[in-house]
């Protein structure tokens, strides 16, 4: 039996497991060793419904019914309601002012329970339970094929990643027939042994033994650890040797005085923060070498990330190299993730440059725009795309601003030095020389986010890059006000709402939705909708104000000609998605409502406030949950608490857990490699190892296995 051996030849499987297994992108026997448990239960901890006594914190399985949601008799708060039934006993559970729980499971479903134990006696009931649908009730511990595999005090029972069609019971009985199939004698070790010993860490075999059937819980700890870096060291391996690419190529070098920078500088209507000036600093100095800058920006919301690139872009736009007087401009290209984003930053740039004698072009797929018009010297004109290509491949357009439809093969450039990316982050090496064309020479690369990202992440996942924090917010920016609203608050909410409105300001309304859902979806019905949320606040709460409605679905002009209407302050109220998450900038607007505040997350959240920190004017956001659990008031917390996005990150991570950062699962991150960026020294570590092996074997040609594990992993991640 090898690791590359098909899965249906180990064990028959049929056309549920076929698909079940496709979608978890497993094939083979390697593939399904890799699947590795997300967490163990110690089936001796499992409590009898009969034995519980009131005050016990509770761990329960079983199956529900009887489920349904009422008013509490006196003080009509909403209740769901139902039993649970292990076999032996049952005990009523009730969850309070949270109704929607009735609908989140069916009767007749098995669950896991975690509780304290309320009531009186002969009338227990399980207080306010966190709740997990199983596909089946672990088996029970005395009759288990778990039995005489663990202490005496414990047994262990793996419990892994399912989807429909395969069962957590099927993935431990596949992995114990390849055991005993001899699977384990094929297996190498990737990682050198001087390494394992160096850290720790058991070798490949001995962790796959612990990790999927262990005989105590130090076992699970130690594999887990073992596994966790071999993540993190693959993800190093991939970041190191692209790094090293970069510095191995030659880009143009900028030259520029500090008087020249100063003189733009200057004209801003604002002072630079000490963060943003050291950030320029710092790039200007790495354009001044041979080889390529590559470098990530991470900047709060509203902490000048534009102008900093807008000051490094006019430094390389205007430097030219001392022996050539005819060589032209070096050229700029600035991509954004969106129509709405690249149109603001083409405007935002205007005003930077409208000083100066420098053309700026925009390109996206609805249209091309440059600046300025030969008609109008102090406005922008559309123009043909056939134009616009044609000037910037001559070089007669030194910035083009765009959306992917800048590395369209069409768009080419004559001396490209600098490329700028905001919030997309996947582009290394090849997508610079793609972009670069014809040029042996790479552009130098910022790439810029508002994503606050703790420091283990960034050194994980931008491992190729060098970080600069804007960590410094302008003069004269109050403190967003956060504010967590309960039912019986938001009259008061809706009446600071309108006063802001009446002052001129304007607000966003944040909706999960875009439609109501059909009424047969239990799981939605509580999720208000930007199209239902609009109609009954023109009838209602703001009623006579002005409304507007923007999502996804829309297309690219309605969304533009919208955001005109929303920016000139022809819309007072812009009731949306969260398609406004990241970027849109309408400093005029002050209030934000997020509605199902606890259905997005942290960093959703964030970026959301962000839209209302634009201006010196006091701004406010109000979150507005479903739910009033204690998770959910402890997570919206943080929001109010955290002195900037930044520490929110940190807060993030160390309060909820390696899966759940941010909703991290975006990262494509497994739960031990977010366990793993948790833990500072291991990144480091990796990091330090990654990087020396690279130095000796820079294509890992000695090392074959550990170059396959880490484009293996690579593949799953993303970056957008």
């Amino acid at each position: 039996m090898k690791l590359d051996t098909p899965i249906p030849t180990l064990t028959r499987i049929d056309e549920a497991h076929t698909k079940a297994l496709k979608r978890l992108r497993l094939a083979t026997v390697g593939d399904l060793l890799y699947h590795l448990p997300t967490r163990y239960e110690n089936i001796a901890e499992i409590q009898s419904l009969g034995t519980l006594e009131k005050g016990q914190d509770a761990i329960v399985y079983g199956q529900v019914s009887g489920l349904k949601t009422r008013k509490a008799w006196k003080s009509r708060r909403p209740i769901a309601e139902g039993w649970i039934e292990d076999g032996s006993s049952k005990m009523k559970v009730i969850w309070f002012n949270q109704p929607y729980l009735a609908k989140m499971v069916q009767n007749g479903a098995y669950v896991k329970m975690a509780g304290k134990v309320a009531g009186s006696d002969g009338k227990l009931y399980l207080a306010n339970p966190e709740i997990e649908r199983l596909t089946e009730l672990p088996v029970d511990r005395h009759d288990s094929i778990f039995k005489g595999t663990g202490d005496d005090d414990e047994t262990l029972y793996p419990v892994y990643r399912e989807t429909r069609g395969v069962t957590s019971k099927w993935f431990y009985h596949a992995v114990k027939r390849a055991f005993e199939a001899g699977v384990l004698d094929a297996i190498v070790d990737p990682i050198p042994e001087e390494i394992l010993k160096r850290y720790n860490l058991p070798e490949l075999r001995t962790a796959l033994q612990w990790v999927h059937t262990p005989k105590k819980a130090a076992h699970t700890e130690a594999a887990r650890k073992r596994f966790a870096f071999e993540e993190v060291f693959a993800i190093q391996l991939a970041k190191q040797k692209e790094r090293a690419e970069t510095f191995s190529a030659s880009s143009y070098v900028v030259r520029t005085e500090d008087n020249h920078v100063s003189a733009f500088t200057d004209r801003f209507p604002f002072p630079l923060t000490g963060a943003q000036a050291k950030a320029i600093k710092d790039i200007l100095q790495d354009m001044t070498g041979k080889h390529p800058m590559s470098r990530l920006l991470e900047g709060d919301v509203g902490s000048g990330k534009t102008a900093v690139a807008a000051t490094t872009a006019y430094a390389v736009a205007t430097s030219r190299p001392r022996t050539d007087k005819d060589f032209g401009n070096l050229q700029i290209a600035y991509m954004a993730p969106t129509e709405i984003l690249a149109k603001q930053h083409f405007l935002s740039f205007i005003e930077y440059f409208r000083h100066l004698p420098i053309q700026i072009g925009l390109i996206t797929g609805s249209g091309c725009m440059k600046f300025p018009s030969k008609a109008k010297p102090t406005e922008p004109t559309d123009i043909s795309r056939t134009h616009l290509l044609k000037w910037v491949k001559n070089g007669e357009i030194p910035i083009l601003i765009g959306t992917h439809a800048l590395i369209q093969k069409a768009v080419e450039f004559k001396h490209l030095a600098y490329v700028v990316i905001d919030e997309q982050h996947r582009f290394g090496t090849a997508q610079r020389r793609a972009l670069a064309k014809k040029d042996d020479r790479i552009p130098h690369l910022l790439s810029m986010t508002a994503t606050p990202i703790p420091r283990t992440l960034a050194l994980t996942i931008y491992g190729d890059l060098d970080v600069t924090l804007l960590d410094q917010m302008p003069v004269g920016r109050k403190p967003i006000i956060t504010k967590t609203v309960l039912a019986p608050e938001r009259e008061a909410m809706y009446t600071h709402l309108r006063a802001e409105l009446e002052t001129g300001r304007q607000a966003y309304v944040i909706c999960p939705r875009i439609d109501e859902p059909d009424p047969d979806m239990q799981l939605a019905l509580q999720a208000k909708s930007v199209k239902a949320e609009a109609e009954r606040l023109s009838k209602k709460e703001l009623k006579g104000y002005r409304l507007g409605i923007l999502h996804s679905k829309m297309t690219s002009q309605a969304k533009e000609k919208l955001m005109a209407e929303f920016s000139s302050g022809r819309i007072d109220v812009l009731v949306a998605t969260s398609v406004v998450e990241v970027g849109v900038n309408v400093p005029n607007a002050t209030v934000i409502l997020i509605e199902g505040a606890e259905r997005f997350g942290l960093s959703q959240l964030h970026q959301l406030r962000g839209r209302v920190m634009r201006s010196s004017h006091q701004a406010y956001c109000y979150l507005l949950p479903e739910s009033t659990g204690e998770k959910t008031v402890a997570r919206l917390k943080a929001l109010t608490t955290a002195k900037n996005g930044f520490e929110l990150a940190e807060y993030d991570l160390a309060l909820r857990g390696s899966g759940e950062l941010y909703g991290a699962k975006q990262w494509g991150l497994t739960d031990l490699g977010m366990e793993a960026i948790k833990n500072m020294k291991m990144v480091e570590a990796a990091r330090t190892e990654a990087a020396a092996l690279i130095a000796k074997d820079p294509s890992l040609d000695q090392h074959p296995l550990l170059r396959e594990r880490s484009v293996r992993i690579m593949g799953t991640l993303h970056f957008e």
